[in-house]
């Protein structure tokens, strides 16, 4: 990708042809199907992503077959997709798994990455505990080498994408410290516990019980893989923050189409100056998550460590909080209906409730910033 120019115009066009397949295959009656049937099955889009548009490769190098955009490629498509409500696997898989593989390169890890661009694998993280809230070094499941082979024991909870994929990346600790491994989902050993989440995904519970991996499993050197982790963290979360942009614009979009059509006193209580503060405040609220994750999105590719963590924690917490304001002003001025199953608002209303707290509430941000200003002085 050559120039700015040249970038703004190609994310427009993939944002375009993204949007029209989504309203074509992906509406708010074929969700309310795909969430009806409840199965382990990628949901029914992701396909498409890859066969008829060719887009599940769209963020990898040039030299890969992608258009060289990096994150840019990624908060599009998340953006594009959240309006949809069409965001899962492509988090799991194609900003997470697919950055990992990225930053691995083998014989397995190139093998997989050509199936995930293809359409033919699905990726879960599996890397959350039961104790570790949000301590992203809290990790007990266990990897011991026994020979030329490793085994794992261990648990990982609310893995999201679990049911629906093909693979795992699982951390683990050693003696060495934390390490990433890649396996199918069949591989002995392991057993999930699949369920629903309320924004209409699926996630599971996952165990390790005396698991078997060849030493090929493992992607980069065994104990180094902390910074990777952090760094697929930070990557996600912002991820979410263009998602929730998307979702929140579905939010306005409809909230705004209600309050022009309802009628109180004989006039469109849109007219009321009360809701128009209330609908200004949850526009700013929208645009400056919206301003802030994209200027993130800009640095993010090439910040140190620390400026990273420093702006994807500001974009989350900048985004938590317009979800909130959108979220609830949205439902409100909605009533009680905002809350039903038949409406798209209250689906909406869920989804940007639950980025709230995914990969962090505002405070583990907050807290977050403070101590590395306060390193950095």
């Amino acid at each position: 990708m050559n120039t700015l120019t040249e970038q703004d115009d190609t994310l427009a066009m993939l944002r375009d042809s993204l949007a029209r397949y989504l309203d074509d295959n992906h509406g708010f009656e074929q969700r309310l199907h795909v969430l009806a049937k409840a199965d382990d099955a990628p949901p029914p889009f992701w396909q498409g992503l890859s066969r008829e548009l060719d887009l599940l490769g769209a963020a990898l190098p040039e030299s890969q077959g992608g258009l060289g955009c990096g994150m840019a490629v990624h908060l599009a498509m998340m953006e594009t997709l959240g309006g949809a409500l069409a965001a899962e696997p492509y988090l799991s898989t194609m900003v997470i798994g697919a950055g990992l593989l990225q930053r691995h390169p083998g014989a397995q890890a190139d093998a997989l990455l050509a199936r995930i661009v293809a359409g033919q694998a699905v990726l879960a993280f599996a890397h959350n505990e039961p104790q570790s809230r949000n301590d992203r070094a809290d990790v007990q499941t266990q990897l011991v080498r026994e020979g030329d082979s490793f085994r794992l024991d261990g648990r990982k909870a609310v893995v999201q994408a679990a049911p629906w994929a093909s693979h795992l990346i699982v951390t683990a600790r050693s003696s060495a410290g934390l390490s990433l491994l890649v396996m199918p989902k069949d591989t002995p050993g392991l057993r999930l516990r699949a369920y629903p989440t309320r924004d209409g995904g699926r996630a599971a519970d996952i165990a390790f019980d005396n698991l078997r991996l060849p030493a090929d499993a493992l992607l980069g050197a065994e104990g180094g893989a902390l910074p990777q982790i952090e760094q697929a963290h930070d990557e996600a979360t912002l991820a979410i923050c263009a998602e929730s942009i998307g979702v929140m614009r579905c939010l306005m979009r409809d909230t705004l189409d209600y309050v022009r059509q309802r009628k109180q006193f004989g006039v469109p209580i849109s007219s009321f100056q009360v809701l128009q503060h209330r609908l200004a405040d949850m526009h700013m609220a929208l645009e400056q998550a919206a301003a802030l994750t994209a200027s993130v999105g800009e640095i993010i590719d090439t910040a140190g460590d620390n400026e990273r963590a420093r702006a994807v924690s500001s974009a989350k917490v900048a985004a938590a909080r317009a979800c909130k304001a959108v979220g609830q002003g949205a439902v409100q001025l909605h009533g009680g209906m905002g809350m039903t199953e038949e409406l798209a608002i209250g689906h909406c209303m869920r989804r940007a409730t639950l980025i709230e707290g995914q990969f962090g509430p505002s405070s583990w941000h907050l807290r977050r910033v403070a101590k590395l200003r306060a390193t950095a002085t």
